[in-house]
């Protein structure tokens, strides 16, 4: 299947599979909280807003789904907001990390442009037409 994109961002990177047997392609840091050469810490109570200077041309019928990096979680407490593109959506793709930890047992995350910051994969979205019944 072949995905249309569009940079939006002079830093915007294609995504990449990281393996032959990867599921989901990576997303990258554009920019980090609007910046384009800076990035920021994302630590509890302080979310990272990464935009991947990006935008997709999903397929009607398709949705494309955000997901976190196990990756992040486990080394820095880092999650990123699971999400949905719909196919009608045509602006830049933006992620929003997140840390549940205080970092007392995983050191904290800088988030810089170019970095690896969550996955994303095509996912099948069905139309489905509702019908009122008198049990299920």
């Amino acid at each position: 299947m072949n995905l249309h994109i569009c940079k939006l961002h002079p830093n915007a990177k294609i995504p990449t599979y990281a393996t032959d047997g990867s599921a989901c392609f990576d997303l990258y840091a554009a920019t980090v909280n609007s910046a384009k050469n800076i990035g920021d810490v994302v630590y509890q109570g302080h979310p990272v807003t990464v935009d991947t200077g990006l935008a997709f041309e999903v397929p009607p019928g398709w949705m494309l789904k955000i997901h976190p990096r196990s990756g992040l979680k486990f080394k820095h407490g880092v999650e990123a907001f699971s999400g949905v593109i719909d196919s009608d959506f045509r602006g830049s793709v933006r992620i929003l990390l997140e840390s549940a930890d205080d970092h007392e047992y995983t050191p904290p995350l800088r988030i810089n442009p170019g970095d690896r910051v969550a996955q994303a994969s095509l996912v099948p979205s069905p139309r489905v037409t509702f019908t009122v019944v008198e049990q299920l």
